[in-house]
């Protein structure tokens, strides 16, 4: 049986909600409800429509925190990894809805990487980023002459808080804010913190009554716009509730204060969990590629797909005459019309994998690995050959990426070594995983984070082939000796729990490579396709 599937529409979920809000007008030249994504490799699915239109997310699956920096006719974006190594995927576009990858500007573990800042300043790119781990918070800063690196090393700054934003005071002196409205000065090459932090502004006062998750003051970006700043932020929290996260707004005619809240936040927020698109907020203000037009890109959650992680939208806004920026009243659940004057880019790329060339950093990256990662893997013999490490998912860095589909299928051939473990898994953190592996003498079922182990049959020895489909969220595995005559676990799992809700983390659930125990595991033939 192949795993060849045919692609269909997708059906748009909707959930019912418990707050009232204003009723959204239909989005001009729209459809009273969206026909369904474009489908791009292997049928995932892809934001430009082909009819002049796109339907969010830009970038579909765990792409959270973004900042995205205007640069000529280019636009390019990073966002928050986390614990994934190579991390800081960069993405160009020339029309803000069609995006590639260009490369990972982070390739070593510094702790969990958080809501990044991409900045050009004086013939250098620069992303500044907090990095935390079991003993320490700090924030870091990588930089390259060349948006495609190679990128420096990280530099610590030996400075706390999170969510760094870059600013430049008018006569070229350099800051950091950070949450909480903190600021700090920076060194004229940006490498180093030169003062202490001071806090300049305390945030935009919501509603009491309001369900958030908590205030959290977060994710500063700033833009010099006519004679103000701009400070464009986050508040709510970003997961908890459907309706706890936003984008706000405040401007000051000096980066030091005092700041003035607009009046119309928040510019971007879900009002009720019966929306498509849930804590909508962690926002960046840019301009079109016409040069006339605005828009703010920012992460949500998928109604019924917390499991996807936080997805990047972007939404048309406005200036107001009083020189402030509003929503432009579209409603994100629906196509929007394409940014005009941008020229489109191939978007995304094949997750299918002959392993003929080196995808990591672009697909493939490491959860939380234990020292350089170039001595984790090689290529050889068309197969990716993984050391195995560890002794289960708990504790082995599994080999994963992201996928923004609903709905997909996947299988890959593995042969291992007499002292590995080798699996095929959805894997959202040490805490939270589901497929199925073999050893030696046994087959191993993997689930909600649990490790159970039965006899193996004959015919599987050190070489199996293995298929799991993630069905909405209801998890299928297979397990071949040939890939031809399949044989089905008796066990099917549903996943609609993996997720930063139940589990922290602020991750997803992703596809990964399991290589556990001793010696090495080969991975040949990974094949992915996504289903309706």
């Amino acid at each position: 049986m192949k795993s060849r599937l045919p692609t269909l529409a997708l059906t748009v979920l909707c959930l019912i909600g418990t707050m009232q809000a204003a009723p959204v007008p239909p989005n001009p030249g729209a459809s009273v409800g969206p026909a369904g994504w474009e489908r791009g490799f292997e049928g995932q699915r892809k934001a430009d429509i082909g009819n002049g239109s796109y339907l969010n997310p830009i970038l579909s699956g765990d792409r959270p925190d973004p900042s995205v920096l205007k640069f000529g006719k280019d636009y390019y974006l990073v966002n928050s990894s986390f614990e994934s190594v190579p991390g800081l995927l960069i993405w160009h576009s020339q029309d803000l809805v069609n995006w590639e990858p260009v490369g990972p500007a982070l390739t070593r573990y510094v702790g969990s990487v958080w809501a990044p800042d991409l900045a050009y300043h004086n013939g250098r790119f620069y992303i500044y980023f907090p990095a935390l781990t079991a003993n320490r918070l700090t924030n870091m800063v990588v930089t390259a002459e060349s948006i495609r690196g190679p990128w420096s090393d990280p530099v610590d700054l030996n400075v706390g808080n999170i969510d760094p934003g870059h600013a430049v005071a008018p006569d070229g002196k350099r800051f950091l804010f950070f949450s909480s409205g903190f600021l700090a000065p920076l060194a004229d090459d940006g490498l180093s913190v030169t003062g202490p932090a001071k806090k300049v502004y305390d945030g935009w006062k919501y509603p009491d009554y309001w369900e958030v998750e908590t205030f959290a003051q977060e994710g500063p970006k700033i833009l010099r716009h006519g004679d103000y700043y701009y400070m464009v932020l986050a508040e709510g929290g970003t997961a908890g509730p459907a309706t706890s996260h936003m984008v706000i707004m405040a401007r000051s005619k000096s980066l030091e204060g005092p700041w003035e809240n607009s009046p119309y936040n928040p510019v971007v927020h879900t009002n009720t969990a019966a929306e498509k698109w849930w804590s909508r907020g962690h926002g960046t203000l840019v301009e079109g590629p016409d040069n006339q037009h605005w828009y703010v890109v920012y992460h949500a959650y998928e109604s019924g797909y917390y499991s996807l992680g936080r997805q990047t939208l972007l939404e048309p806004v406005e200036w107001t005459a009083d020189g402030w920026v509003k929503a432009s009243g579209y409603d994100v659940a629906r196509p929007i019309p394409l940014p005009a004057g941008g020229a489109s880019v191939r978007h995304g790329f094949p997750l299918s994998d002959d392993f003929r060339t080196n995808k990591i950093g672009i697909q493939w990256t490491f959860f939380r690995p234990k020292g350089p990662i170039g001595e984790l893997y090689r290529y050889e013999n068309n197969a990716l050959v993984l050391k195995a490490a560890g002794t289960s998912p708990k504790d082995a860095s599994p080999l994963t990426f992201v996928t923004g589909d609903q709905a997909y299928e996947m299988e890959v051939e593995i042969d291992c070594d007499e002292g590995a473990t080798a699996g095929l898994l959805l894997f959202y953190s040490e805490r939270l995983f589901a497929g199925l592996g073999f050893s030696k003498e046994s087959m191993i079922e993997y689930w909600k984070g649990d490790i159970n182990a039965y006899p193996k049959p004959a015919s599987i020895g050190r070489h199996c082939f293995l298929r799991l489909r993630n069905n909405h969220h209801v998890v299928t595995v297979w397990y071949s000796p040939d890939g031809q005559q399949w044989t089905k676990h008796w066990m099917q799992f549903e996943v609609s729990g993996y997720h930063h809700n139940v589990a922290g983390g602020f991750l997803s659930l992703r596809p990964a490579l399991l290589a556990a125990g001793s010696g090495e595991a080969r991975f040949r033939n990974f094949r992915y396709q996504a289903l309706p």
